[in-house]
């Protein structure tokens, strides 16, 4: 191996990881601070994927519009989702079991009318203007396009331990984590603040679909792929934790881009290898439960 393949395989991984980073982050956030596991939010991905094609393709708007359009659209959705179904069952004894069959019916239900709206086939959307070439890194050349989706993510990782741990929003989020009942006496709109986490975390997983879209075929189904690799992502890192979600990002993305090239047929199991890994030697995760408590 010399240097070129190994920084091609490096970028190559980082672009992976950002993508999951921001999707898993979002799934961190709301079981996190709403102890909420949300196992359709990989669907939230799909339709920020979708909105991202109808802005730019149909309405024909610029990429970056057609990618805010689609983040504020998974956002509102999530939001209606929590309103009015997953508030109905918070505090109830058999809450777990109720949250897994409510949000895998989000999965079916939004599958479906995905189907009805844009159909069956197989969408893309262009690169934006401007990032459709390539620049030469150390001999490799490398697309523009994953390097701003870089860049994008290391950007969204500082606004969000800005927004967490500096601001009076992020810290009452945090607070929500602890103890819902102190703060709700304390005057604050707990439901509300659910609902806003709620939609910062959907549409931050619609916010990746928007961005993976001019890199990966746009079809019905595509967040069950996310939310499997998320889920890994979130299992490495430990429950509810941002920066443990960061980092088995960080992981999985590295090891798949080495496994596709150099054990191309063990490539597809080298996620659950790690997992399996992680949950034997650390089983709460390299970092422990912390529900947000830590940023």
């Amino acid at each position: 191996m010399d240097v070129s393949f190994i920084l091609v395989q490096l970028l190559s991984g980082l672009t992976m990881a950002t993508l999951l980073f921001l999707v898993a982050s979002g799934l961190t956030l709301i079981f996190g601070v709403g102890n909420v596991f949300n196992f359709a939010h990989g669907s939230f991905y799909m339709l920020g994927a979708y909105l991202a094609y109808q802005a730019a393709t149909v309405w024909h708007t610029n990429f970056w519009t057609a990618t805010v359009a689609a983040a504020l659209g998974a956002g509102v959705l999530g939001m209606l989702a929590e309103s009015l179904f997953l508030r109905r069952i918070y505090g109830r004894t058999e809450e777990g079991g109720f949250q897994i069959l409510l949000t895998y019916s989000f999965i079916l239900v939004i599958d479906d009318i995905v189907k009805l709206v844009w159909g069956t086939e197989y969408k893309s959307l262009l690169r934006p203007a401007g990032l459709t070439g390539s620049v030469e890194i150390l001999g490799t050349t490398t697309p523009t396009y994953n390097l701003a989706i870089i860049a994008i993510g290391l950007l969204v990782v500082v606004l969000a331990w800005i927004i967490l741990s500096r601001t009076r929003p992020g810290k009452v989020a945090r607070a929500s984590a602890l103890d819902r009942e102190i703060l709700s006496v304390m005057g604050v709109n707990v439901p509300l603040t659910m609902t806003l986490v709620f939609g910062i975390a959907t549409a931050l997983g619609g916010f990746a679909g928007a961005l993976a879209a001019p890199l990966r075929s746009v079809t019905p189904g595509a967040g069950i792929e996310v939310i499997i690799d998320s889920l890994i992502v979130v299992v490495i890192g430990g429950m509810g934790n941002f920066w443990g979600a960061w980092l088995g990002a960080l992981i999985l993305g590295e090891v798949t881009a080495f496994a596709v090239i150099l054990v191309p047929e063990w490539a597809v199991v080298v996620s659950y290898v790690v997992m399996v890994l992680t949950l034997i030697f650390k089983p709460e995760g390299l970092f422990a439960h912390t529900r947000l408590r830590k940023v």
